[in-house]
């Protein structure tokens, strides 16, 4: 699969959505949230593109030699980026939207504020003694 003009037909299609995104980014038309939910989906589009040409194009070939072929890997490319870039932004929602995952994200920063909160105190005292 990762080889040939699959490879370069993900490659492609992740780079290109990935570049339309960071642009939207950096214009402020998407926060950084909805910027790591779409990449999510970014990258497994364009592992079911590269999976969609392979497979479409067996499967044309196994109906009709030739030009089946290429119908199937334009037809698989095309079904490929559609499930891949569902599954991936679905994935990407569930993991930045998981309230176990905030709460320990929270915790530990709890933790570490309690922890570097009395040394930075002590360095601050110690220093205006000085």
């Amino acid at each position: 699969m990762l080889q040939g003009g699959s490879l370069w037909g993900g490659l492609i299609s992740g780079g290109m959505t990935q570049l339309q995104d960071t642009i939207s980014l950096t214009k402020g038309q998407m926060d950084n949230k909805d910027y790591m939910v779409h990449t999510s989906g970014n990258l497994t589009g364009a592992l079911g593109v590269m999976a969609g040409i392979e497979y479409g194009a067996i499967l044309g070939t196994s109906l009709l030699p030739g030009v089946g072929t290429v119908l199937g890997s334009v037809v698989g490319g095309l079904l490929g980026n559609s499930v891949g870039q569902t599954v991936g932004m679905q994935a990407g929602n569930v993991l930045l939207n998981n309230r176990l995952l905030s709460n320990m994200t929270q915790s530990a920063s709890k933790v570490t504020e309690s922890i570097t909160g009395p040394v930075v105190d002590a360095m601050q005292t110690k220093a205006s003694h000085e």
